[in-house]
């Protein structure tokens, strides 16, 4: 997993999710949002986001202000990655990032709910046997 986060705000949050990847069998943390690249569009960010299975994007407080994590979610979307936005803090208004899509849901952070969604992560990635792909039916002629 690569973990996007607010690093002004949210190392915290970073250093929770990544105890809980160490005592976990389900995922591993690749790589986190770095300082030096906030505000690059350059290739370091796009190639460990590349590497990584999915994204977890940690949403705090602020995080709908900071553009190093929109730049993060641009680039997932851009890379085909499946990604997942956690409620950082249960008793704080978590935000979005500005690059958010409406319909991208954020998911509470408990152990139950981030097994959930990481598995729902890792099956999107897999491939499916062809002779197990559903093929769209063919339309009869005339009809």
């Amino acid at each position: 997993m690569f973990v996007s986060y607010d690093r002004a705000h949210d190392g915290d949050l970073r250093d929770r999710l990544l105890a809980e990847a160490r005592d976990s069998s389900l995922f591993s943390v690749a790589a986190c949002s770095e300082a030096a690249e906030a505000d690059e569009e350059g290739e370091p960010v796009r190639g460990r986001i590349a590497a990584a299975d999915a994204v977890i994007v940690i949403c705090g407080e602020h995080t709908d202000e900071c553009p190093a994590v929109s730049n993060e979610l641009r680039i997932t979307r851009e890379e085909q990655k499946p990604h997942l936005l956690l409620w950082g803090r249960r008793a704080s208004m978590c935000k979005k990032p500005a690059g958010a899509r409406v319909d991208d849901s954020m998911y509470g952070w408990t152990p139950d709910i981030l097994r959930a969604q990481l598995q729902v992560l890792t099956r999107t990635k897999r491939d499916v046997p062809e002779h197990l792909r559903r093929h769209p039916a063919v339309p009869k002629a005339g009809v």
